[in-house]
């Protein structure tokens, strides 16, 4: 039985499945990653990007991180892929409990996923830092310099930046789903970032799912490991 019939036998079988996803999924809507040779890691600026996308240097130079977020991390006007669809598929069919992810793209959602922990947030949600009000990735887009409430606040996005924690509820949410999984599948990450590579110590099944084009340090602890793209795989799906 080849790695993605065994894949396929199990989601059958399942009934609560968690899909831990990360940037790797939606690179095939052609949003890039950060660390992949075209990434934003390799891309060259004044600042490293996890430098400009820290609390410390929006505080510090918030023009320069609005500049950077605009240019590089508004996904706006991509569409979901094959992934994304068969995740929301499964959720419709009652095999999928919870989709949690790192990404800030909303892409998920776009795809019909109801039930989504996004453990950076996202860029489809912005609010004023002095009166709470809310505004859309759009306002953001198309504003000029710092973008600014009408109360004169700064609208920032609601995504984790470097030297902030995540949401508690969210945390705690995911966390629960991972738990009470009967199948966890990882997949699009590298794993290499925390908190949230930690996450998937709290799973307790048997079967563990990796789905990822380069090995991860979680490699040898998981019951099923795909070195593939995630299109090739999702693709049998759909």
């Amino acid at each position: 039985m080849s790695k993605v019939d065994t894949l396929k036998a199990w989601v059958a079988e399942s009934r609560r499945i968690v899909a831990f996803t990360g940037a790797g999924v939606s690179t095939e809507s052609g949003i890039p990653d950060f660390r992949s040779v075209d990434g934003l890691y390799n891309q060259k600026f004044e600042y490293p990007p996890e430098t400009i996308i820290s609390h410390s240097f929006y505080e510090r130079n918030p023009a320069y991180f609005f500049r950077f977020y605009r240019e590089k991390m508004l996904p706006l006007g991509f569409e979901p892929n094959v992934t994304h669809r068969v995740l929301a598929k499964w959720e419709q069919e009652g095999r999928l409990s919870a989709v949690v992810t790192q990404n800030i793209d909303g892409l998920h959602q776009k795809a019909g996923s109801k039930t989504v922990y996004e453990l950076h947030g996202s860029v489809l949600r912005n609010y004023c830092t002095r009166c709470g009000k809310f505004y859309p990735a759009e306002f953001i887009r198309d504003s000029v310099g710092i973008p600014r409430c009408t109360c004169g606040g700064i609208v920032k996005p609601d995504v984790v930046l470097y030297e902030e924690g995540l949401d508690q509820s969210t945390i705690e949410k995911s966390v629960m789903a991972i738990r009470d999984a009967d199948m966890l599948i990882v997949m699009g990450t590298s794993l290499t970032v925390y908190p949230a590579a930690g996450f998937i110590n709290y799973y307790r099944g048997s079967r563990l799912v990796l789905i990822n084009r380069d090995a991860t340090p979680y490699d040898d602890r998981a019951d099923l490991v795909l070195h593939e793209r995630l299109g090739a795989v999702f693709s049998q799906f759909e």
